[in-house]
């Protein structure tokens, strides 16, 4: 009888994340020498403004390579207040704030704050890929929330309402949204506020894409719209995407006290402070000058409007227009059941795999996010690299019959 290396149930049950699943596929073939088209990345393709890149080269020279405080440096939570005061117009402290590695640490540091065995988080579907296992390894349990593209992936309140019950912890939102780019209206933002004052709930907002917006409008979330909620309301953000920073794994949290110090403590049994370095950038980024993100808003704007318009010019394609973030989510139903060239088309996985071994082009399937009637496109990408990965798609979805 052999024996096996034992694992926790855990990691048994976790799913990896199909987004890197895909990634690492394509950056496979294009390794063969296939020519790819990557429509799948969850990055801006800018880079990291100079300013911010001087800030950590200063402090590498300078020597500011030791460790921090767990919770991140006080300049730098100090200019993340500085943020939230400016966007949100709510007031933290210091110690309402903590800096973690990355946006994703953040929210995992979250959940296990807060979360015992049992307890339920919902999840409005389309969903960012991690949510449903950052809540069940802190032995939680997700419960989805189904939206739909005709009404721009609002929530219903009802909806969300009917399925709060005494096992409910939370509720995790995220506008603007990947991976439909949705934005929730004002009146949206406001009623789930009230909503998690009324029943004693969280909620964890992942503002990680609030500047990148097209609407005219500044960030908003619950708890801007109604400050009674501030007590209820954890906000989650970094300066990935907004300064083209993922790599540099900058993110964090602000909220009730007990929550952030929680976290904290977590962490500081976990990976201790954030990188000593990205910190400084990270302060340079926020505190700095703002014109490197109104560009890359511009850019982004402009190959999502041609995006749009070109994925609804392809029969058998629905596409909304989003109003943030640099993602399109269409509706590709109107292909399942298809095939060519021996592939069948059983759900948005088939399509995507079928469109990046016959067409090049690496995207993202739906089901990853909840939803298997969609397909996810980035344009996080040049306006000739959209165009030419547009034109193999359509050819592609052409010959399926």
């Amino acid at each position: 009888m052999s024996w096996s290396t034992p694992l926790a149930e855990r990691v048994i049950n976790l799913k990896p994340s199909p987004t890197l699943a895909v990634d690492a596929k394509a950056k496979a073939l294009k390794a063969q020498g296939a020519d790819i088209v990557n429509l799948s990345a969850g990055e801006p393709d800018f880079d990291t403004p100079g300013h911010i890149k001087d800030a950590a080269i200063k402090a590498i020279r300078q020597g500011f390579t030791k460790y921090t405080p767990v919770a991140g440096i006080v300049e730098l939570r100090q200019a993340i207040i500085d943020k939230l005061k400016r966007d949100y117009h709510i007031e933290y402290k210091t110690d309402e704030v903590v800096v973690s590695t990355g946006g994703k640490q953040g929210l995992y540091n979250c959940f296990q704050a807060i979360l015992d065995p049992g307890h339920e988080v919902i999840i409005p579907v389309p969903y960012w890929v991690s949510y449903p296992a950052m809540v069940e390894l802190a032995g939680g349990r997700p419960v989805f929330l189904p939206s739909e593209a005709k009404n721009d992936f609002d929530i219903d309140m009802d909806r969300l309402c009917s399925l709060v019950n005494n096992r409910t912890r939370a509720l995790i939102i995220n506008s603007p949204s990947n991976p439909t780019g949705a934005v929730y209206s004002s009146s949206t933002l406001r009623a789930i506020g009230q909503m998690a004052v009324e029943k004693g709930i969280y909620v964890i907002t992942d503002d990680i894409y609030d500047e990148i917006r097209f609407d005219g409008k500044g960030p908003e979330n619950p708890v801007s719209l109604f400050e009674e909620a501030r007590e209820h309301v954890i906000i989650a953000n970094g300066v990935s995407k907004t300064y083209a920073m993922t790599g540099w794994r900058i993110g964090y949290l602000a909220g009730p006290q007990p929550v952030i110090k929680a976290a904290t403590k977590i962490q500081s049994q976990s990976t201790s402070n954030p990188n000593s370095v990205a910190q400084k950038a990270a302060h340079a980024a926020l505190s700095g000058p703002q014109e490197c993100v109104t560009d890359m808003v511009k850019a982004f704007r402009e190959r999502r409007d041609f995006m749009v318009e070109r994925l609804n010019s392809i029969p058998g394609i629905r596409c909304n227009v989003p109003q943030g973030a640099f993602y399109v989510f269409p509706d590709v139903s109107s292909f399942l059941g298809k095939s060519a060239d021996g592939f069948e088309i059983k759900g948005s996985l088939e399509l995507a795999d079928y469109l990046l071994e016959k067409a090049k082009v690496a995207c993202v399937p739906g089901i990853a996010f909840g939803d298997d009637r969609f397909i996810r496109f980035s344009y996080a990408t040049s306006k000739e690299q959209i165009d030419e990965g547009l034109n193999r798609i359509e050819a592609a979805l052409g010959n399926l019959s």
